[in-house]
């Protein structure tokens, strides 16, 4: 990538970082749950959409496009996220998604549910056994305890916090991984993945254009925010028609 858009990348993680942790902090600390529903529901839904924008942050990190050249200020900058977003290991993350894309959609991919391609929840279930321990409960549990201690109060922690942060592991499976993933038509190619049709801010909204996955598979040195492009490059009429999710 040129300088203009390494910096345009960075540009583009710090805000979304930036509205994660303000949302985050208003919505844990500051906001009332007797507040009219509304408002509530909108709130869970920005902080599910930004979860999902700081786990693919991380995903760029992996493939070192975040700051390319700089592995190990990608490396801090991924291990700092994936830890935020729910305790996750770096260095165990990182190693199980190059699993991913050595073996994709096969026994030896650790995304993928050889024992049953086709359903959402067993895969689901799966997926989030794989990735979810006792460590992450453990480190969740004293972030809680932190939390409350700089006092917020307890059902935010849950509802404002808890609930977002699932909600997005669901988002980010299904639009990521499922639907790019699972076995119901045939694959391109040996990548064993599929892009969707859907349009670019519906793309963005969805899964930050992780759903252009073949796209991905193709060129993981590309930034998320680059993925339409690769799409347009790579997609003619015929293909659009041939391959869906």
């Amino acid at each position: 990538m040129t300088p203009q858009n390494t910096y345009l990348g960075l540009a583009l993680a710090a805000l979304i970082c930036s509205l994660w942790a303000s949302l985050f902090i208003y919505s844990l600390f500051f906001h009332t749950l007797s507040a009219p529903l509304w408002q509530t529901l909108g709130l869970i839904a920005c902080l599910c959409w930004l979860y999902v924008g700081l786990f693919i942050i991380a995903h760029d990190c992996m493939h070192g496009s975040l700051a390319p050249g700089r592995p190990n200020l990608n490396a801090r900058i991924g291990a700092v996220i994936l830890f935020t977003y729910a305790g996750f290991s770096w260095s165990v993350m990182h190693a199980a998604h190059m699993d991913h894309h050595d073996h994709p959609g096969t026994e030896k991919d650790p995304d993928f549910n050889a024992n049953d391609p086709h359903r959402f929840w067993p895969w689901y279930v799966k997926f989030f056994r794989t990735y979810f321990g006792w460590r992450q409960i453990g480190i969740l549990f004293v972030f809680t305890l932190i939390f409350i201690a700089l006092g917020a109060p307890y059902a935010n922690t849950i509802i404002m916090w808890a609930v977002p942060a699932i909600l997005s592991s669901v988002q980010l499976f299904y639009f990521g991984t499922y639907l790019t993933h699972r076995h119901n038509s045939p694959f391109p190619d040996h990548h064993n993945a599929r892009t969707n049709n859907f349009p670019r801010w519906l793309s963005l909204l969805t899964c930050f254009h992780f759903g252009y996955h073949h796209e991905h598979h193709l060129y993981p040195q590309e930034p998320w925010w680059r993925l339409p492009v690769r799409k347009r490059e790579t997609r003619g009429p015929d293909d659009m028609k041939r391959i869906r999710a």
